[in-house]
């Protein structure tokens, strides 16, 4: 989009560039369809040719210094070099006759960077209000709920802006796909795979919505339908390269739950592992966690594959950017037996605890952070009473911590499977309460079969 495309849409840019306006359109799009254009030079390339084009823009600073931020991958607080960057932008903006839109876009960025992501979406909210087409907020803000686990706050963004997004504006059927993985997580998913199924007819590239597809056929334990999708899909959207890797995850998951462990085991080592240590991404990271950590609670000998991961995930130790890469990272530590980075990541995380001020993630540390990393240590370490002490009390509270259902599952698995290990009575009651829970929620599902069955041979509880 050029300049005036920008300004007919009711976004005027404050800048003479028509380049470094088709530059962050090119930018938007990338982020949005979850690619890196290789003809452009992805992602990274667009940036830098923005900043050549008009080093002054603020909506270019805007959209490099928003992906940094929604990545996670960067922490303002203890890299002094995205600290300046931000700078930089609040500085330009200080400077300029930016247009109202401009200056709440700046806003809603300060705001995240210092840990108010609840306060950061209300400022996105309020751009949506007047700009419904604005795809950068709308992309942002539903990010943004995912990391709150604001799941129907991240159905009803995208549901309000909606109508504004007629067939033929480009990329409607992506904010579709987005609408899609709201109506999952917040389990109408029905419409969620028919929404996303018409968001594929239009383009079957679409990896958000093929994602959507995968955690439904999960949630309902239609497995081998999920499968079958998989492997017919595959081609479609391995191209993604931003969410390929947690696609590929969601197969593996699906291997998981029929207890085909070496049919994910290959998954893991052909694609998950190497887009991980090629991509240092957060989600491929936390991907990787948290496969390897549920392949061991169903007794699979991982083998070496913590040490390699742990390399990765050492680097984020002190990041305390939000608390759900936290504990991935944890898993990473302790399955690698790396008693340092866990020595180093849990005190970090109680001093945080003490004066969080406006981090929002940081005032969960204590009631869920801290508990929740203990009890990971102590699953770790057998001490399953203790595991449901501290995780029981809390368990209707993790939702809090941010990600999707399918991903926060393994925290419903950790505490069944230490009730169910567990030396107290009660405890074993407890687990068996939780697993006809689960079968309720989640008919036909093998792996729940399989929780029933142990805990009915050990305890005589079924």
């Amino acid at each position: 989009m050029t300049l005036q495309a920008w300004q007919d849409a009711g976004m005027t840019l404050s800048t003479t560039s028509n380049e470094a306006c088709k530059l962050f359109d090119a930018t938007l799009y990338q982020y949005v369809t979850w690619t890196n254009d290789k003809t452009m030079g992805g992602i990274e390339g667009c940036l830098k040719k923005i900043r050549a084009a008009d080093p002054n823009f603020v909506m270019g600073h805007v959209i490099s210094n928003g992906l940094e931020l929604i990545g996670t991958g960067r922490s303002p607080i203890i890299d002094q070099e995205f600290e300046k960057d931000l700078k930089v932008m609040s500085d330009l903006a200080k400077t300029q006759p930016l247009t109202e839109w401009e200056k709440m876009h700046v806003a809603a960025l300060e705001t995240f960077a210092k840990g108010n992501i609840p306060k950061a979406a209300d400022v996105w909210e309020q751009i949506l209000q007047d700009h419904p087409l604005d795809l950068l907020a709308i992309k942002l803000a539903h990010d943004s709920y995912f990391y709150l686990g604001q799941q129907t706050q991240m159905r009803d963004s995208v549901s309000r802006i909606l109508p504004y997004w007629t067939p033929s504006t480009p990329l409607s059927s992506y904010v579709k796909g987005m609408y899609s993985f709201g109506l999952l997580e917040t389990n109408f998913y029905d419409q969620a795979l028919k929404v996303a199924s018409e968001a594929l007819a239009v383009d079957q590239k679409d990896c958000w919505s093929v994602h959507t597809i995968a955690h439904v056929h999960e949630m309902k334990a239609d497995i081998e339908q999920g499968l079958s999708f998989m492997k017919q899909t595959e081609n479609n959207w391995k191209g993604g390269d931003m969410l390929a890797c947690h696609v590929y995850w969601h197969w593996a998951l699906y291997y998981i739950e029929k207890g085909e462990y070496e049919a994910a085991m290959t998954l893991y080592d052909k694609y998950i592992a190497p887009i991980c240590l090629s991509s240092g991404s957060i989600l491929d990271i936390v991907d990787n966690s948290s496969l390897l950590h549920r392949l061991q609670m169903e007794g699979v000998d991982v083998g070496k594959r913590w040490d390699k991961l742990v390399q990765v995930t050492k680097k984020h130790t002190n990041d305390h950017i939000l608390i759900f890469n936290d504990l991935h990272f944890l898993m990473s530590s302790l399955g690698s037996k790396d008693h340092e980075m866990t020595t180093q990541l849990l005190q970090s995380l109680k001093e945080l605890s003490k004066s969080p001020g406006e981090n929002y993630q940081q005032s969960l540390i204590k009631e869920l952070g801290l508990p929740l990393s203990q009890a990971l240590v102590e699953f770790g370490s057998g001490n399953y009473d203790k595991v449901v002490e501290l995780m029981y009390p809390i368990r209707y509270k993790i939702l809090d911590i941010g990600g999707s259902n399918a991903q926060r599952d393994i925290f419903n698995q950790v505490l069944i499977r230490a009730a169910m290990n567990s030396n107290t009575k009660a405890h074993n009651n407890l687990a068996r309460s939780l697993v006809i829970e689960r079968d309720v929620l989640r008919p036909n599902s093998p792996l729940t079969e399989r929780l029933m069955r142990k805990a009915s041979a050990v305890h005589t509880l079924i």
